[in-house]
Order: structure tokens, then C-alpha cells, then sequence
């Protein structure tokens, strides 16, 4: 599954993570920065999206597809991050990003045997539950919970042209969940960090004139992002 391109990500993480814990006897950076109320940072980084597809009844009982797959595909993201304290150990955070992604489906039929991406824009907009460990030195690891609104600018639910192959809605909600490490320098913050997403409306948007459209049930988005956030 292409999470294992995320692997060597994950890796690295856990040495530096172990090289920062070893860290312990040099100086304290940025000690005041657990005392602020709010602070703000950007956001940037990679993700892996596809989507989780089920199909309609009447897939299989025609021989029109034999075939129909969801495929991964990178993308990337930028944004903003601002984070507001709650107490010791839990921050509230929200983090408008653009997000570029593409969720490739593979079809099949008798005349048919291509790929076809469907590429999206998305306005991501996760609320977070950040909850942190203590800190150790200049290091600090935490978990992350919360929920997301997206808005896909690409979506093509009420388009009128006669080449469309599926048709997805704008809006969808989901879930998320990651780990973070925050390493402490002198004047900011460097933040690695990965999570799933996982949207919980359906993004397809039914068409009876598209036939890819009728063998298709449900389109559910799913993504890895990894992101680096530089924080003040």
C-alpha cells in the first residue's frame, strides 16, 4: 500500500525524536513559549490521498465494468496554524490549508482499461485537540485529535459539460487523528508531523447519465499527510 512510502518518514521521526531526548544537558530554548496564551505558524508539506469507493447494486449484474479501483496519489499543502493554550498539556488548534490532492480510480471494462484522476483543491479546515507530553529538554512529543470541513474548489457536482466522467460534491466532513514533535530552537519552533484523515460524507454525486456514475455507490476520502509547521 503506498502508506509504506511514508515509512522512511516515520523513522526518522522516531531518531530524532530519540536524538533530541538525549539531549537534555544543553541549553533550554524558548522556556517562556509554554506561557503564551496563543501563538501562530505555517504549515506546509505531502500528502497521499485516495478514495475508500463502494459500488452500486447494479455493478456486476451488467458487463459494462468488470473493474473499478481506487488508487493512491500524492499531493502537497500549504497553510497557516493558530493555537490557542488551554492548559498544561492541551492546546486548540486550527489550521486553514490549502491542499492539493489527486484520488485516482482505475477502470475496466471491455473497451476500457485506463486511469482517470480526479484532482481536487481543497480548503482544509481541521479543529485539533493538541495533547502534549511533558517537555524534555527542547523536545516535546504530542497526539492530535479532532475533526475537518473541507471545500473542494475543483468539485464538478453541478457541471454541465458532456465529458465528465464522475461528478463530486464540494463539501465534506471526517475525523483525524496524529503524532507530532515539537524541537525547540532558539527563536522558533520545527514541528514533523503525520495523521490520517478520513472523510465521513459521501463525495459522489449521482448522474444516471454517466455510466461510471451508476456503478458507483459511495466515494469516501481518505488521506496521509505528513507536515512540517514552523512555529513562533
Amino acid at each position: 500500500m503506498k502508506i509504506m512510502r511514508l515509512l522512511p518518514v516515520i523513522i526518522c521521526l522516531c531518531f530524532m525524536a530519540r536524538e533530541a531526548s538525549a539531549q537534555s544537558s544543553k541549553p533550554i530554548h524558548m522556556e517562556e513559549h509554554d506561557m503564551k496564551l496563543y501563538y501562530f505558524g505555517l504549515n506546509f508539506g505531502y500528502n497521499q490521498a485516495a478514495y475508500r469507493i463502494s459500488h452500486s447494486p447494479s455493478f456486476g449484474a451488467t458487463d459494462t465494468f468488470t473493474n473499478i479501483q481506487a488508487r493512491w496519489a500524492s499531493g502537497f499543502h500549504l497553510g497557516i496554524m493558530g493555537s490557542l493554550r488551554v492548559s498544561k498539556f492541551v492546546d486548540l488548534r486550527f489550521v486553514p490549508t490549502l491542499l492539493f490532492a489527486n484520488k485516482p480510480l482505475y477502470v475496466n471494462s471491455i473497451n476500457i482499461d485506463e486511469t482517470k484522476n480526479i484532482e481536487s483543491i481543497y480548503m482544509h479546515l481541521p479543529l485539533q485537540m493538541k495533547l502534549k507530553s511533558d517537555r524534555m529538554g527542547n523536545f516535546r512529543f504530542y497526539g492530535l485529535v479532532g475533526g475537518k470541513f473541507d471545500y473542494d474548489l475543483s468539485a464538478n457536482a453541478r457541471s454541465r459539460r458532456t465529458d465528465e466522467f464522475i461528478k463530486v460534491k464540494a463539501f465534506d466532513v471526517g475525523a483525524e487523528v496524529g503524532v507530532g514533535f515539537d524541537f525547540f530552537f532558539p527563536n522558533f519552533i520545527f514541528t514533523p508531523e503525520i495523521k490520517i484523515s478520513q472523510g465521513i460524507m459521501n463525495s459522489h454525486f449521482k448522474d444516471n447519465e454517466l455510466k461510471l456514475s451508476n456503478a458507483i455507490d459511495q466515494m469516501r476520502t481518505r488521506m496521509f499527510i505528513v507536515s512540517i509547521m514552523l512555529q513562533g
